[in-house]
């Protein structure tokens, strides 16, 4: 689903951040990219979720190779692509609805035509109480869950409406993901991620999950 072939990645003229990094990131896995500060975790998942351009090398992301896209094409993949950054990026000035609700809100979307929606999305992973709270007064897990909802907000709702389950890609932090995806939904809808990409500064950060960690960048 994921695949990095011989991929390199300088700034300008400056000496390679990335160099001949190949790996697959196959359906179904977690996958964790460890390595300490400045080794370019941030720089590999911007390019994973099609905001950076690699310098040499071919990447292909759900099926497309990442180098033949047109500009018209992006929105449609990464749409497919749930990120979840680890400083969640929610705006403080908006409620746990209206954060979720904002991608669609952007695009210029009746609200009647996503509310209910929103709403069950909301109270699926487990912030029902939290509907109209300000994300000050969230704790760090709330705040975990309100960011995957929102990354999770183009691709779900007609499944989830349908009952239907749902297959995604999550790219975010270990205890975001993995814990979010171990929860058991109080209705019949069923998610599995599909592929996971988690960006941690330390190895042992991986260790304690029940998901193999994969160290990708050592240096």
């Amino acid at each position: 689903m994921i695949r990095f072939e011989n991929v390199g990645l300088r700034y300008d003229m400056g000496p390679e951040v990335l160099r001949d990094l190949s790996f697959e990131v196959k359906r179904q896995s977690f996958q964790f990219l460890t390595g300490p500060s400045g080794a370019g975790k941030t720089s590999l998942l911007r390019m994973l979720f099609l905001a950076l351009k690699p310098t040499r090398g071919l990447i292909t992301v759900l099926g497309r190779d990442a180098s033949t896209l047109a500009r018209k094409d992006l929105p449609s993949i990464r749409r497919r692509i749930g990120v979840v950054f680890q400083d969640f990026r929610l705006l403080e000035h908006l409620t746990t609805y209206e954060n979720v609700a904002l991608p669609l809100r952007v695009r210029g979307k009746d609200e009647a035509s996503y509310r209910q929606d929103v709403i069950d999305l909301i109270k699926w992973v487990g912030l029902g109480e939290r509907l109209n709270a300000s994300p000050v007064v969230l704790s760090g897990g709330e705040k975990q869950r309100a960011a995957i909802a929102r990354a999770l907000i183009d691709h779900v709702l007609r499944e989830l409406r349908r009952g239907q389950a749902v297959e995604i890609s999550v790219v975010g932090t270990r205890d975001a993901v993995v814990g979010w995806s171990e929860q058991q939904p109080e209705n019949n809808v069923h998610v599995h991620v599909q592929d996971y990409l988690g960006r941690e500064h330390e190895v042992h950060l991986a260790a304690p999950s029940n998901h193999q960690p994969r160290l990708l960048l050592p240096w």
